[in-house]
């Protein structure tokens, strides 16, 4: 796989150092990305640079994630129109903490030629005093050089703390110390990072007398203008726990028919051959490919049974004809995977031996009152479990919780619930 043409059929490439194409063909070179630690989760924007690192590492180079344990205490000015608020060191850290975990999975850390590696660059910075730092990395740029950079640039109207204006320099240091102790020739990242990766390339030319290079990905974004990598609700993370597996295959699932082309590009493994072949496939029908893409990445990132459980949900959801024995069938997880996206009510007090229907979804607040309750059942709009409640003197049991736990009420088409016991 030649990297550089794996980047242009994607529409991945926007733009790099002169070079570049002939170190690639020289044989394979160590390349970088360098993630801070700001959220307790990666998120599917972050993921972009992570399938970068991927398509670099399948391309028979070796990628190094580098975790900004001691950039993500500055923040990075790039992108952002106003300071950030900075996070304590003990919230940064556990952050660190979880992405690490997460990257183990999203990259091959176990290749027998060239595994990921994972550096921390706190360790570059651990040991220096603030002498040293103004000494031996504050003289390398002049101011000039660093305003000319539009992350600069941008701020200086607004404001810019000396804090994030010496962000720059700890890119360009990073960059440094990983050319130097592990032969690190290239640091690619989005087109807004294209000022202090430079600035890198520019530190390891006057203090080393090394050639190093950038290479930088399109900003992805939606047909609508708006950023990739949210949903209404807010951010799409990689956590299960942040955005569960049934929310993250939605997302894909529901993404605009106009994006779907350029998603696929970015996020998937198949060959270019393999991609133009869907497309003229489902040209007339882009739910396929929608389909196909949140299968692929919901299966990657959160594995086959969790894409088994998102499947169940959705049948138990949307597909009119879930009856009774489907959700009998659905296991415990998938169970509470229901339980995380519709109306979950938890009944304390539990199910000892039975309780009318009547006096459970009027105590609940699953109808307004006992006589809604009596009307909704009066009208067949009522049922438990799938199965429809025909008068209501009908005595709920522990016999009728799934897996000894759940119960799924419906009043109605769109009212769905789920008790918990």
């Amino acid at each position: 796989m030649n990297f550089l043409e794996e980047l242009k059929w994607r529409n991945m490439l926007h733009d790099t150092t002169p070079g570049v194409a002939e170190l690639l063909n020289s044989g394979p070179a160590i390349g970088y990305i360098g993630f801070d630690p700001t959220a307790p989760s990666l998120t599917i924007g972050n993921y972009v640079q992570i399938m970068l690192l991927n398509l670099w590492q399948r391309s028979g180079n070796q990628p190094i994630m580098l975790m900004g344990g001691a950039t993500g205490r500055i923040g990075d000015p790039s992108g952002k129109d106003k300071e950030r608020e900075l996070k304590s060191y003990e919230e940064l850290d556990a952050n660190l903490a979880r992405q690490v975990e997460q990257a183990k999975s999203m990259l091959d850390f176990n290749h027998p030629t060239h595994p990921a590696i994972l550096v921390n660059n706190h360790d570059f910075y651990k040991d220096m005093n603030i002498l040293d730092f103004l000494r031996d990395v504050g003289k390398t740029l002049t101011v000039n050089y660093m305003t000319s950079k539009d992350s600069v640039k941008n701020r200086l109207e607004a404001g810019l703390s000396f804090t994030e204006f010496s962000y720059q320099l700890l890119q360009a240091y990073d960059f440094q110390c990983l050319y130097k102790q592990h032969g690190c020739k290239v640091q690619m990242g989005g087109s807004d990072q294209w000022g202090n990766i430079t600035s890198g390339t520019e530190f390891i030319r006057r203090n080393i007398q090394g050639k190093a290079y950038a290479i930088t990905t399109p900003l992805l974004t939606k047909s609508d203008g708006k950023k990739f990598g949210k949903s209404e609700e807010g951010n799409i993370w990689m956590s299960g726990d942040m955005t569960s597996p049934y929310k993250f295959f939605q997302f894909w699932i529901n993404a605009d028919d106009a994006d779907i082309s350029k998603f696929m590009r970015y996020f998937t493994f198949k060959s270019r051959s393999e991609v133009e072949d869907m497309e003229r496939e489902y040209a007339e029908d882009p739910r396929q490919l929608k389909a196909a893409l949140a299968e692929e990445l919901t299966v990657r990132i959160h594995g086959q049974t969790s894409y088994e459980s998102v499947q169940k949900v959705s049948g138990l959801l949307f597909n009119k004809k879930a009856d009774h024995d489907f959700l009998k069938s659905m296991d415990v997880a998938a169970l509470e995977a229901v339980s995380n996206e519709i109306p979950h009510i938890k009944v304390d007090n539990g199910l000892s031996n039975e309780i009318n229907i009547v006096d459970l979804i009027s105590d609940h607040n699953i109808v307004s009152s006992k006589s809604d309750a009596k009307r909704a059942i009066k009208g067949n709009a009522l049922s438990v479990n799938k199965i429809k409640i025909a008068n209501d003197q009908h005595q709920v049991t522990r016999n009728d919780l799934l897996h000894g736990k759940y119960l799924m009420v419906e009043n109605g088409k769109k009212n769905k619930f789920i008790l918990s016991f």
